[in-house]
């Protein structure tokens, strides 16, 4: 048996922020991305619900010996759910594959208490840039829920562990996504 893959569709993106092999670009089918927060943390972060009608662009890597250990403490307070039939990719061998989701019963609204970091915004769309370009970008910001939140700008101390140094052209990419949607930033 192959090794299981994971579908990432947030900072799993970003290849800097992880050692997992093999990543490729994937569509997860029936799904969108949402800001939400959950009681494990204190920060909002992305999850996605059901959306029949959406495509989410994403990066498939592999879990070597399905070791998911690392990758589920990474993903805390989030369920990995098996996602095989929902993805498509290029991948020969056809691997089962799994998304991490926050379960509807713990995920909440973010609050000004409980806001985006700006720093794991800046790591998506990075992310996104690099694998997808800025059609991949703009795809993002128009398949995600949940901007209508503060954004706390913490780039000069990075409250988010796997923060990553952006260009000054991507710095000012996500600016002007985040002017795009009429975040409320936060110092």
């Amino acid at each position: 048996m192959s090794d299981p893959y994971f579908f990432g569709y947030g900072s799993l993106v970003n290849t800097k922020t992880h050692v997992y092999q093999d990543a490729r670009p994937a569509k997860l089918s029936g799904w969108r991305r949402v800001w939400k927060r959950t009681n494990a943390r204190d920060m909002a972060f992305l999850t996605i619900v059901p959306s029949v009608r959406t495509e989410l662009l994403g990066l498939i890597a592999k879990v070597p010996n399905a070791d998911w250990v690392a990758l589920d403490a990474r993903e805390e307070g989030y369920d990995r759910l098996v996602a095989t039939e929902m993805i498509s990719h290029d991948h020969s061998d056809h691997p089962e594959l799994a998304i991490y989701a926050i379960p509807e019963a713990t995920r909440f609204p973010p609050t000004p208490d409980h806001p985006i970091l700006l720093t794991y915004l800046d790591v998506v769309l990075q992310g996104y840039l690099h694998v997808f370009g800025d059609a991949g970008v703009q795809h993002f910001m128009e398949t995600t829920d949940g901007w209508d939140t503060v954004v706390l700008n913490d780039r000069a101390n990075p409250i988010y562990p796997r923060a990553q140094s952006l260009s000054a052209d991507e710095t000012a990419l996500v600016d002007a996504c985040l002017t795009q949607v009429g975040a409320q930033i936060r110092n």
